[in-house]
């Protein structure tokens, strides 16, 4: 699979972990819940809804037990195996450059309370020091075109500026609130562990510049 594929199947496998679905519902899902799929079509997702069966990821629900469980009009549904679970988990808790990039960002932070505190805070460091190198080519950009650009061309600049200035904020509020939790665990042994940032959940965060 290339990128775009491992993001997806990132997604789809995330997802079923929390309940089984079937093809209409997963792809509302990952249209309504993770930015990166706004667009997602069957065509997309039905390949590899395959792919995935083909590897021993996901079954359809009650194979082998008897006819499968299928939704309104008969669809499908599709569920995860333990191996799939398994792949879920190794995918989830990478947490190399890739994992802060624009598209595989938002789908790690969605669940983000399937990893650890480490890992989680390795995604948000990343993803902070990717924007503020994103920054600074704004400001630098910004100040050697500045004289040649309109009015209206400058005001989508510094839009852009602005969003990512708001997603920084917002990533440096998340990491020092998983450095406090953790900070406490250690002060503390019988305290649990947080299972998430504060503010959990891809619907928290900011507009974000491209």
């Amino acid at each position: 699979m290339g990128r775009r594929g491992d993001v997806l199947e990132l997604a789809v496998l995330g997802l079923l972990h929390e309940s089984p679905m079937h093809g209409y519902e997963l792809r509302k899902r990952l249209n309504s819940l993770l930015g990166a799929f706004r667009a997602l079509s069957y065509g997309t997702l039905y390949p590899a809804l395959k792919s995935l069966l083909g590897q021993g990821l996901i079954r359809e629900a009650g194979a082998g037990q008897g006819p499968a469980l299928t939704g309104k009009r008969g669809r499908i549904v599709y569920e995860l195996t333990a191996e799939g679970k398994e792949r879920f988990q190794s995918l989830v808790t990478q947490p190399g450059p890739a994992a802060w990039e624009d598209e595989r960002f938002n789908v790690h932070f969605a669940f983000f309370s399937r990893t650890d505190a480490a890992t989680r805070l390795q995604v948000l460091e990343g993803r902070r020091s990717r924007l503020q190198e994103r920054l600074e080519g704004f400001r630098t950009s910004m100040t050697r075109t500045r004289e040649r650009l309109d009015s209206y061309t400058m005001e989508l600049e510094q839009h852009g500026l602005e969003s990512v200035e708001r997603e920084v904020r917002w990533l440096t509020e998340l990491i020092d609130s998983e450095r406090a939790g953790n900070m406490t665990h250690l002060e503390d042994p019988d305290r649990p562990r947080p299972t998430g940032p504060a503010r959990s959940g891809v619907h928290g965060a900011p507009d974000r510049g491209r």
